[in-house]
């Protein structure tokens, strides 16, 4: 635990789940010279907008699961090729190519796998957990478009 600015003690849970939110939260820099036109540009805007959408959803649902544990949050951070990680005090991310378009997408792979492990975790015994499985349990919890996207 640790004491914030303002006085308040959190956790070390917290203090990441808060950093990929803010993370996520930035604004994608993008510029608009790198496109041909306004169409593509406004294309990349929308799905730069929906990974946000897709980043608050798991962000919620991870903050809700209380059994997910730091250590459970920081063992997600191997995928999307650990170009997002935890120093245990603050992110660092590792462009591959393009910033604007995947910042966003790493929280949300982040995300996605430490639910992965939550939901094969914790299914039922009598249950044997497969990838469908997996995918139809995210898609009850998250929505089946966001399923779709990160749980296949």
């Amino acid at each position: 635990m640790k004491t914030n600015n303002n006085g308040t003690t959190t956790t070390e849970r917290e203090d990441i789940l808060e950093a990929l939110n803010k993370f996520a939260h930035q604004r994608p820099r993008l510029e608009y010279g790198n496109y041909g036109d306004r169409k593509a540009y406004r294309a990349e805007v929308r799905t730069i907008t929906k990974q946000l959408h897709d980043a608050r959803q798991l962000l919620v649902l991870v903050y809700r699961r209380s059994s997910i544990t730091a250590e459970n949050i920081k063992d997600g951070f191997g995928a999307y090729s650990g170009r997002l990680s935890w120093d245990g005090v603050r992110l660092d991310y590792c462009t591959g190519q393009y910033w604007p378009t995947e910042y966003r997408a790493a929280v949300c792979a982040v995300l996605a796998r430490v639910l992965w492990v939550f939901f094969r975790d914790c299914a039922p015994a009598d249950t044997i957990v497969t990838s469908q499985y997996i995918h139809n349990e995210a898609a009850r919890q998250l929505g089946r478009s966001l399923a779709r996207r990160l749980f296949n």
